[in-house]
């Protein structure tokens, strides 16, 4: 179960089906609501239309007595202001919900009943009739819900009670009711059908998405499926396939071959520079131990200065390879404050035919080591191309910080100015083990210049020779 409930399809499906099923249950009630609502207004006209009726026959002068109310659908009351009823349906038996729970009217020996038996003993009604004026009828309210029994039959009505005045001066109210039956017999109906049906359209519902998402996550499968293949067999040069849906999917398949192309060449990036490293290196141990081997057995024929050139060659060149390692490790620069015209002139200091202009101080925020590094690897570049002169300049250009290192050699030719930032590269004899170059001093510099957020580039100098340009942000 919870291996199931894992899957992407699983919880995409039974989200779906939760959210239909909120927005039924939601729909249904609003709809239930407003049906009930709507019947039960009618109930109340209906109800209103029955008891004006009585009352304006009773405005017109209609006694108690003559009041025609036999309709079994229709129970009323009428009561006097002191709350006796006076008059009541036939075959009422019981009545709830209308204040009034008498149902055998009582009628008080005044008003028209007093007035009706005078006109007994006179003789003389027609004059009395039309002595009279009309009765008012007042604004109807509705009572609430209650229940009648009427020949027997129980049911549950909305009553409505509309005052009215009679010729005769009287105050009375009629209590007048609908029966609910149609609205209780639509609202089952309507709540019947919603439990029917709203399962079945949840199922459907969950069907249909279950389907869907099985068509739309079947090219993700593939996509899983070529990956572990890949881990597999550890072939980087693999891609995984790309849809044609042009979708989220799709774009996915895209970047993941995008991340195993950058990955294959961070690989054979890696598997480069180990075996460049590891030739590197060779050829100073192998010189050390031959010098070694031959101061073992012949002590008057130690080169000891070979053997310190070896060492410090090693030294450095294990240097370079820790800088390059913490390089790639994502290594953070150091956020101190570094005045780039004072660098310069401390890594200038001591080496022929170089020469620094620029006075004034160019802040940068960095690391002042792997800055000053990259100055020293410049000048060391310079001075061994350099036929006679290594100029530095050090200046402002808007927001950025420029350091200029120039030399009087022979230049790099357009087709090897990038070339020469890639690790273990010489382009020509200059460039010898002899001379002390690895191929990493240019490398360190461009990757350090990258990690400070600026850049580090050569072109052609003003002399004839090259020009390194390192453009950092300033402070």
């Amino acid at each position: 179960m919870s291996r199931l409930f894992g899957s992407v399809r699983a919880r995409a499906t039974l989200a779906a089906t939760l959210v239909v099923a909120v927005a039924l249950v939601a729909a249904g009630t609003a709809v239930l609501l407003s049906l009930r609502s709507n019947l039960l207004g009618e109930a109340g006209t209906r109800a209103e239309r029955s008891a004006r009726d009585v009352a304006t026959a009773l405005a017109v002068g209609t006694r108690y007595t003559e009041l025609s109310l036999d309709d079994d659908d229709r129970p009323v009351q009428v009561v006097d202001e002191e709350g006796t009823l006076v008059a009541a349906s036939e075959d009422l038996e019981r009545i709830t919900g209308t204040g009034v729970g008498a149902v055998k009217p009582q009628p008080a020996a005044t008003g028209d009943d007093a007035r009706d038996r005078d006109s007994d003993d006179d003789d003389d009604d027609d004059d009395f009739d039309e002595s009279l004026e009309a009765g008012e009828i007042g604004e109807p309210s509705t009572v609430g819900d209650g229940t009648a029994t009427v020949d027997g039959d129980t049911a549950d009505y909305r009553f409505v009670a509309v005052p009215v005045e009679t010729r005769g001066g009287d105050h009375l109210t009629v209590y007048a009711g609908a029966p609910l039956s149609a609205e209780h017999g639509a609202v089952n109906t309507a709540l019947t059908v919603m439990l029917i049906g709203f399962p079945l359209l949840l199922a459907v519902v969950a069907w249909v998405t279950w389907l869907v998402t099985r068509r739309a996550l079947r090219p993700v499968e593939g996509i899983r499926r070529e990956m572990a293949a890949i881990t597999a067999s550890e072939d980087l040069a693999r891609r995984v396939p790309v849809p044609g849906t042009h979708d989220e999917v799709a774009r996915l398949a895209s970047t993941t071959n995008e991340t195993l192309a950058a990955l294959e060449d961070s690989v054979e990036r890696q598997r480069r520079f180990v075996a460049d490293a590891s030739h590197e290196l060779r050829s100073p141990i192998a010189s050390l131990r031959t010098q070694l081997e031959v101061a073992a057995a012949h002590p008057e024929l130690l080169d000891l200065d070979g053997a310190v050139e070896d060492t410090v060659r090693l030294q450095r060149l294990a240097a370079d390879l820790l800088l390059l390692a913490r390089l790639d490790a994502g290594e953070r620069p150091a956020d101190a404050r570094v005045d780039l015209a004072s660098l310069a002139r401390e890594e200038a200091e001591g080496r022929r035919g170089v020469s620094v202009r620029g006075d004034v101080a160019v802040n940068v925020a960095g690391s002042r080591g792997q800055l000053g590094r990259v100055l020293a690897n410049l000048l060391d570049n310079a001075q061994r191309h350099a036929r006679s002169a290594v100029e530095v300049s050090v200046r402002r250009e808007g927001e950025a910080a420029v350091v200029a290192v120039a030399d009087d050699g022979e230049g790099v030719p357009a087709a090897d100015r990038e070339r020469i930032f890639e690790r273990f590269v010489r382009l020509d004899a200059a460039r010898s083990r002899d001379d002390g170059g690895a191929g990493l001093g240019l490398a360190i510099a461009r990757d350090v210049a990258v990690r400070h957020g600026g850049t580090l580039t050569v072109h052609d100098a003003p002399a004839g020779g090259a020009l390194f340009e390192l453009r950092l942000p300033g402070v």
